[in-house]
Protein backbone atom coordinates (compact mmCIF):
# COMPACT_ATOMS: atom_id res chain seq x y z
CA UNK A 1 0.00 0.00 0.00
CA UNK A 2 1.49 3.23 -0.84
CA UNK A 3 2.10 6.04 1.45
CA UNK A 4 -0.69 8.21 0.22
CA UNK A 5 -3.13 4.75 0.39
CA UNK A 6 -2.38 4.61 4.01
CA UNK A 7 -3.07 8.17 5.05
CA UNK A 8 -6.29 8.40 3.49
CA UNK A 9 -7.12 4.88 5.10
CA UNK A 10 -6.32 6.12 8.78
CA UNK A 11 -7.95 9.12 7.89
CA UNK A 12 -11.08 7.67 6.97
CA UNK A 13 -10.82 5.22 9.99
CA UNK A 14 -10.13 8.07 12.83
CA UNK A 15 -12.69 10.03 11.31
CA UNK A 16 -15.43 7.36 11.40
CA UNK A 17 -14.04 6.94 15.11
CA UNK A 18 -14.90 10.68 15.37
CA UNK A 19 -18.08 10.28 14.33
CA UNK A 20 -19.07 7.50 16.34
CA UNK A 21 -18.33 9.49 19.41
CA UNK A 22 -21.22 11.28 18.53
CA UNK A 23 -23.46 8.18 18.74
CA UNK A 24 -25.96 8.24 21.18
CA UNK A 25 -24.80 5.88 24.53
CA UNK A 26 -27.74 4.85 26.76
CA UNK A 27 -27.78 2.34 29.29
CA UNK A 28 -31.44 1.49 30.41
CA UNK A 29 -32.92 4.55 31.56
CA UNK A 30 -30.48 7.03 31.49
CA UNK A 31 -27.33 8.72 29.45
CA UNK A 32 -24.69 6.99 30.16
CA UNK A 33 -20.88 7.49 29.09
CA UNK A 34 -19.53 4.24 26.70
CA UNK A 35 -18.03 1.67 29.18
CA UNK A 36 -14.81 0.53 29.14
CA UNK A 37 -13.76 -2.73 27.27
CA UNK A 38 -12.51 -3.80 30.44
CA UNK A 39 -15.70 -4.02 32.55
CA UNK A 40 -18.23 -5.25 29.84
CA UNK A 41 -16.67 -8.62 31.26
CA UNK A 42 -18.79 -8.26 33.51
CA UNK A 43 -21.75 -11.35 33.86
CA UNK A 44 -25.13 -10.03 33.33
CA UNK A 45 -24.44 -7.26 30.52
CA UNK A 46 -24.65 -7.33 26.89
CA UNK A 47 -23.68 -3.98 24.74
CA UNK A 48 -25.13 -3.30 21.46
CA UNK A 49 -24.36 -0.97 18.80
CA UNK A 50 -27.64 -0.28 17.36
CA UNK A 51 -28.82 1.54 13.74
CA UNK A 52 -32.55 0.93 15.04
CA UNK A 53 -33.45 2.94 17.48
CA UNK A 54 -37.05 3.04 16.71
CA UNK A 55 -38.78 1.68 20.21
CA UNK A 56 -35.79 -0.38 21.06
CA UNK A 57 -35.89 0.71 24.82
CA UNK A 58 -38.94 -1.06 25.43
CA UNK A 59 -37.74 -4.27 23.79
CA UNK A 60 -34.41 -4.35 25.72
CA UNK A 61 -36.02 -3.88 28.85
CA UNK A 62 -38.36 -6.78 28.44
CA UNK A 63 -35.24 -9.18 27.94
CA UNK A 64 -33.88 -7.50 30.53
CA UNK A 65 -36.97 -8.26 32.59
CA UNK A 66 -37.18 -11.95 31.22
CA UNK A 67 -33.61 -12.81 31.51
CA UNK A 68 -31.60 -10.75 33.96
CA UNK A 69 -28.62 -9.51 31.82
CA UNK A 70 -28.57 -5.55 31.44
CA UNK A 71 -28.53 -4.16 27.89
CA UNK A 72 -25.91 -0.83 27.27
CA UNK A 73 -26.76 0.02 23.66
CA UNK A 74 -25.13 2.73 21.38
CA UNK A 75 -27.06 4.29 18.57
CA UNK A 76 -25.66 5.53 15.21
CA UNK A 77 -26.29 4.84 11.33
CA UNK A 78 -24.81 1.38 10.15
CA UNK A 79 -21.85 2.69 8.45
CA UNK A 80 -21.00 4.71 11.47
CA UNK A 81 -21.38 1.66 13.71
CA UNK A 82 -19.72 -0.77 11.30
CA UNK A 83 -16.28 1.66 11.30
CA UNK A 84 -16.19 2.29 15.09
CA UNK A 85 -16.39 -1.73 15.97
CA UNK A 86 -13.27 -1.69 12.95
CA UNK A 87 -11.59 0.84 15.18
CA UNK A 88 -11.64 -0.12 18.43
CA UNK A 89 -10.69 -4.10 17.17
CA UNK A 90 -10.49 -6.26 19.65
CA UNK A 91 -10.89 -3.91 22.44
CA UNK A 92 -14.44 -3.03 20.80
CA UNK A 93 -16.81 -3.63 23.97
CA UNK A 94 -19.60 -3.94 21.75
CA UNK A 95 -21.16 -7.72 21.59
CA UNK A 96 -23.62 -7.34 19.52
CA UNK A 97 -24.00 -5.10 16.13
CA UNK A 98 -27.51 -4.82 14.63
CA UNK A 99 -27.90 -2.95 11.18
CA UNK A 100 -31.02 -1.93 9.16
CA UNK A 101 -29.45 -2.92 5.73
CA UNK A 102 -29.00 -6.93 4.40
CA UNK A 103 -25.76 -4.88 2.57
CA UNK A 104 -24.10 -3.22 5.90
CA UNK A 105 -24.42 -7.05 7.58
CA UNK A 106 -22.83 -8.45 4.75
CA UNK A 107 -20.32 -5.93 5.18
CA UNK A 108 -19.33 -6.43 8.63
CA UNK A 109 -19.26 -10.09 7.59
CA UNK A 110 -16.70 -9.46 5.13
CA UNK A 111 -14.52 -7.40 6.95
CA UNK A 112 -14.29 -9.76 9.70
CA UNK A 113 -16.50 -8.05 12.42
CA UNK A 114 -18.73 -10.57 12.91
CA UNK A 115 -18.66 -14.70 14.53
CA UNK A 116 -20.41 -17.51 13.31
CA UNK A 117 -22.97 -18.38 15.84
CA UNK A 118 -24.61 -22.30 15.99
CA UNK A 119 -27.81 -21.99 17.05
CA UNK A 120 -30.95 -24.07 16.52
CA UNK A 121 -33.02 -21.45 17.61
CA UNK A 122 -32.01 -19.16 15.16
CA UNK A 123 -31.73 -21.92 12.14
CA UNK A 124 -35.11 -22.81 13.39
CA UNK A 125 -37.16 -19.31 13.43
CA UNK A 126 -35.14 -17.26 10.91
CA UNK A 127 -35.77 -18.44 7.07
CA UNK A 128 -32.68 -19.38 4.72
CA UNK A 129 -32.53 -16.10 2.51
CA UNK A 130 -32.86 -14.20 5.70
CA UNK A 131 -29.50 -15.33 7.34
CA UNK A 132 -25.90 -15.48 6.32
CA UNK A 133 -24.96 -18.45 4.44
CA UNK A 134 -22.38 -18.92 7.56
CA UNK A 135 -24.81 -17.84 10.19
CA UNK A 136 -22.33 -14.82 10.83
CA UNK A 137 -25.86 -12.40 10.74
CA UNK A 138 -29.20 -13.11 10.90
CA UNK A 139 -33.02 -10.71 9.75
CA UNK A 140 -34.56 -10.22 12.78
CA UNK A 141 -38.08 -8.23 10.92
CA UNK A 142 -38.76 -7.44 7.55
CA UNK A 143 -38.41 -4.32 5.91
CA UNK A 144 -40.80 -4.46 2.51
CA UNK A 145 -39.58 -1.31 -0.43
CA UNK A 146 -42.66 -1.15 -2.23
CA UNK A 147 -44.84 1.58 -4.51
CA UNK A 148 -47.12 4.00 -2.83
CA UNK A 149 -49.76 5.65 -4.10
CA UNK A 150 -52.44 8.43 -3.79
CA UNK A 151 -55.53 6.52 -4.58
CA UNK A 152 -57.48 9.98 -5.57
CA UNK A 153 -55.08 9.92 -8.41
CA UNK A 154 -53.44 6.97 -8.97
CA UNK A 155 -55.72 3.73 -9.54
CA UNK A 156 -53.90 0.53 -8.41
CA UNK A 157 -54.60 -1.20 -11.96
CA UNK A 158 -51.84 1.34 -13.48
CA UNK A 159 -49.30 0.05 -10.76
CA UNK A 160 -47.62 -3.23 -11.28
CA UNK A 161 -43.64 -3.71 -10.73
CA UNK A 162 -40.65 -1.08 -9.96
CA UNK A 163 -39.28 -1.47 -13.44
CA UNK A 164 -42.68 0.01 -14.80
CA UNK A 165 -42.20 3.41 -13.22
CA UNK A 166 -39.93 3.91 -15.79
CA UNK A 167 -42.44 4.63 -17.99
CA UNK A 168 -42.85 8.15 -19.44
CA UNK A 169 -46.58 8.48 -17.89
CA UNK A 170 -44.90 8.69 -14.32
CA UNK A 171 -42.81 11.65 -15.48
CA UNK A 172 -43.20 14.64 -12.58
CA UNK A 173 -45.51 12.09 -10.81
CA UNK A 174 -42.69 10.15 -8.71
CA UNK A 175 -40.82 10.60 -5.35
CA UNK A 176 -38.15 8.48 -4.81
CA UNK A 177 -35.08 8.54 -1.75
CA UNK A 178 -31.34 9.62 -3.20
CA UNK A 179 -28.61 7.50 -4.27
CA UNK A 180 -26.64 7.67 -1.57
CA UNK A 181 -29.04 6.03 0.98
CA UNK A 182 -28.55 1.99 1.44
CA UNK A 183 -32.71 1.81 0.49
CA UNK A 184 -32.09 2.56 -2.94
CA UNK A 185 -29.04 0.79 -2.98
CA UNK A 186 -29.82 -2.41 -1.86
CA UNK A 187 -32.85 -2.24 -4.46
CA UNK A 188 -30.61 -1.73 -7.32
CA UNK A 189 -28.70 -4.27 -5.85
CA UNK A 190 -31.96 -7.25 -5.88
CA UNK A 191 -32.61 -5.52 -9.33
CA UNK A 192 -28.83 -6.05 -10.65
CA UNK A 193 -29.45 -9.72 -9.35
CA UNK A 194 -32.46 -10.27 -10.96
CA UNK A 195 -32.00 -8.65 -14.67
CA UNK A 196 -28.30 -8.34 -14.85
CA UNK A 197 -26.77 -5.07 -15.28
CA UNK A 198 -27.69 -3.54 -18.74
CA UNK A 199 -31.46 -4.12 -17.93
CA UNK A 200 -30.99 -2.36 -14.66
CA UNK A 201 -29.47 0.26 -16.33
CA UNK A 202 -32.13 0.55 -18.47
CA UNK A 203 -34.72 0.92 -15.99
CA UNK A 204 -32.55 3.70 -14.10
CA UNK A 205 -32.17 5.82 -16.70
CA UNK A 206 -36.09 5.42 -17.25
CA UNK A 207 -36.50 6.52 -13.05
CA UNK A 208 -34.04 9.70 -13.65
CA UNK A 209 -35.97 10.26 -17.12
CA UNK A 210 -39.10 11.08 -15.48
CA UNK A 211 -37.30 14.24 -12.95
CA UNK A 212 -38.61 12.77 -9.99
CA UNK A 213 -38.86 14.18 -6.92
CA UNK A 214 -35.81 12.49 -4.27
CA UNK A 215 -36.14 13.19 -0.51
CA UNK A 216 -33.90 11.66 1.86
CA UNK A 217 -36.96 11.35 4.27
CA UNK A 218 -39.32 7.97 3.62
CA UNK A 219 -41.74 10.10 5.85
CA UNK A 220 -41.31 13.24 4.12
CA UNK A 221 -42.35 11.16 0.72
CA UNK A 222 -45.35 9.96 2.12
CA UNK A 223 -46.24 13.33 3.65
CA UNK A 224 -45.56 14.94 -0.23
CA UNK A 225 -47.62 12.33 -1.60
CA UNK A 226 -50.50 13.44 0.65
CA UNK A 227 -49.83 16.86 0.00
CA UNK A 228 -50.16 16.60 -3.96
CA UNK A 229 -46.59 17.23 -4.35
CA UNK A 230 -46.57 13.42 -6.17
CA UNK A 231 -48.36 11.00 -7.24
CA UNK A 232 -46.35 7.76 -7.17
CA UNK A 233 -43.66 6.75 -4.76
CA UNK A 234 -41.26 4.06 -3.44
CA UNK A 235 -40.86 3.56 0.42
CA UNK A 236 -40.46 1.31 3.22
CA UNK A 237 -44.14 -0.17 3.88
CA UNK A 238 -43.21 0.75 8.04
CA UNK A 239 -42.97 4.53 7.45
CA UNK A 240 -46.92 4.01 6.41
CA UNK A 241 -48.15 2.11 9.26
CA UNK A 242 -46.72 4.90 11.60
CA UNK A 243 -48.26 7.56 9.80
CA UNK A 244 -51.60 5.50 9.64
CA UNK A 245 -50.98 5.10 13.68
CA UNK A 246 -50.94 8.52 14.24
CA UNK A 247 -53.65 9.27 11.79
CA UNK A 248 -55.56 6.57 10.66
CA UNK A 249 -57.44 8.92 7.97
CA UNK A 250 -54.02 9.78 6.25
CA UNK A 251 -54.35 8.80 2.32
CA UNK A 252 -51.64 6.81 1.39
CA UNK A 253 -51.74 3.01 0.40
CA UNK A 254 -49.60 0.25 -0.41
CA UNK A 255 -49.23 -1.60 -3.76
CA UNK A 256 -47.27 -4.82 -3.37
CA UNK A 257 -44.51 -4.49 -6.54
CA UNK A 258 -43.61 -7.16 -8.61
CA UNK A 259 -46.46 -9.49 -7.57
CA UNK A 260 -46.27 -11.59 -10.49
CA UNK A 261 -42.50 -11.69 -11.15
CA UNK A 262 -39.71 -11.78 -8.29
CA UNK A 263 -41.99 -10.32 -6.27
CA UNK A 264 -41.96 -7.47 -3.80
CA UNK A 265 -38.28 -6.27 -2.47
CA UNK A 266 -37.77 -7.23 1.77
CA UNK A 267 -34.70 -5.94 3.54
CA UNK A 268 -34.06 -6.38 7.11
CA UNK A 269 -33.37 -5.00 9.93
CA UNK A 270 -31.08 -8.17 11.93
CA UNK A 271 -27.82 -8.24 13.65
CA UNK A 272 -24.57 -10.61 14.84
CA UNK A 273 -22.18 -11.34 17.53
CA UNK A 274 -18.80 -9.16 17.30
CA UNK A 275 -15.96 -11.13 16.51
CA UNK A 276 -14.69 -9.63 19.76
CA UNK A 277 -17.48 -10.13 22.16
CA UNK A 278 -16.67 -9.36 25.80
CA UNK A 279 -20.19 -10.97 26.80
CA UNK A 280 -21.18 -13.80 23.91
CA UNK A 281 -22.92 -16.05 25.00
CA UNK A 282 -25.42 -12.88 26.36
CA UNK A 283 -25.25 -11.81 22.45
CA UNK A 284 -25.89 -14.75 21.56
CA UNK A 285 -29.51 -15.31 24.04
CA UNK A 286 -30.20 -11.77 22.55
CA UNK A 287 -30.13 -12.94 19.12
CA UNK A 288 -32.39 -15.97 20.05
CA UNK A 289 -34.64 -14.06 22.29
CA UNK A 290 -35.56 -11.37 19.85
CA UNK A 291 -35.74 -14.44 17.23
CA UNK A 292 -38.52 -15.69 19.76
CA UNK A 293 -42.09 -15.40 19.14
CA UNK A 294 -42.43 -12.84 22.21
CA UNK A 295 -38.97 -10.81 21.13
CA UNK A 296 -40.31 -10.84 17.59
CA UNK A 297 -43.33 -9.65 18.07
CA UNK A 298 -42.09 -6.60 20.41
CA UNK A 299 -39.25 -6.01 18.20
CA UNK A 300 -41.30 -5.99 14.72
CA UNK A 301 -44.58 -4.16 16.07
CA UNK A 302 -42.71 -1.09 17.79
CA UNK A 303 -41.95 -0.06 14.07
CA UNK A 304 -44.85 -1.97 12.72
CA UNK A 305 -42.04 -3.85 10.65
CA UNK A 306 -43.29 -7.45 9.40
CA UNK A 307 -41.32 -10.55 11.78
CA UNK A 308 -38.78 -12.75 10.66
CA UNK A 309 -40.48 -15.79 12.15
CA UNK A 310 -43.11 -16.53 9.70
CA UNK A 311 -44.98 -18.01 12.98
CA UNK A 312 -45.84 -14.26 14.30
CA UNK A 313 -48.23 -12.62 13.07
CA UNK A 314 -47.71 -8.86 11.81
CA UNK A 315 -49.09 -5.70 13.97
CA UNK A 316 -52.76 -5.04 12.79
CA UNK A 317 -52.28 -2.14 11.31
CA UNK A 318 -49.42 -3.18 8.30
CA UNK A 319 -51.87 -6.67 8.59
CA UNK A 320 -54.52 -4.36 6.71
CA UNK A 321 -51.84 -4.18 3.75
CA UNK A 322 -52.38 -7.42 2.98
CA UNK A 323 -50.18 -10.35 1.92
CA UNK A 324 -48.03 -10.65 -0.55
CA UNK A 325 -45.10 -12.53 -2.45
CA UNK A 326 -41.57 -11.64 -1.60
CA UNK A 327 -38.26 -11.91 -3.72
CA UNK A 328 -36.55 -14.70 -2.74
CA UNK A 329 -33.18 -13.63 -2.99
CA UNK A 330 -30.64 -14.34 -0.45
CA UNK A 331 -30.37 -10.70 1.36
CA UNK A 332 -26.16 -10.98 1.30
CA UNK A 333 -26.10 -10.28 -2.34
CA UNK A 334 -27.87 -6.31 -1.76
CA UNK A 335 -24.05 -6.24 0.00
CA UNK A 336 -22.02 -8.26 -2.36
CA UNK A 337 -23.61 -6.50 -6.09
CA UNK A 338 -23.71 -2.68 -3.40
CA UNK A 339 -20.16 -1.57 -5.27
CA UNK A 340 -21.85 -2.20 -8.85
CA UNK A 341 -25.15 -0.47 -7.75
CA UNK A 342 -23.44 2.75 -6.80
CA UNK A 343 -21.72 2.67 -9.75
CA UNK A 344 -24.82 1.82 -12.08
CA UNK A 345 -26.91 4.47 -10.16
CA UNK A 346 -23.56 6.71 -10.63
CA UNK A 347 -23.43 6.27 -14.77
CA UNK A 348 -27.39 6.29 -14.97
CA UNK A 349 -27.46 10.25 -13.38
CA UNK A 350 -29.29 9.36 -10.57
CA UNK A 351 -27.99 11.31 -7.39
Amino acid sequence: MSRTSKYFTMTFVILAFALGIFASTYFRAGNEPQIPAEQAETKGIVNIYTARHYGVEQVFEAFTAETGIAVRFTTGSDAILRERIKAEGKFTPADVYLAVDAGNLWLAAEEGLLSPVESEVLTYNIPENMRDTENQWFGLTKRVRTILYHPDRVSPAELSTYEALADSKWQGRLAMRPATHAYTQSLVASMIAAHGEARTREVVQGWVANQPTLIDSDTRILETLAAGGADVAITNHYYLGRLLEANPAFPIRVFWANQNERGAHVNISGGGVTAHSPNRENAIRLLEWLASPQGQKLFADSNHEFPANPAVLPHPIIAEFGSFVADPINMGEFGRLQADAIKLLDEAGYR
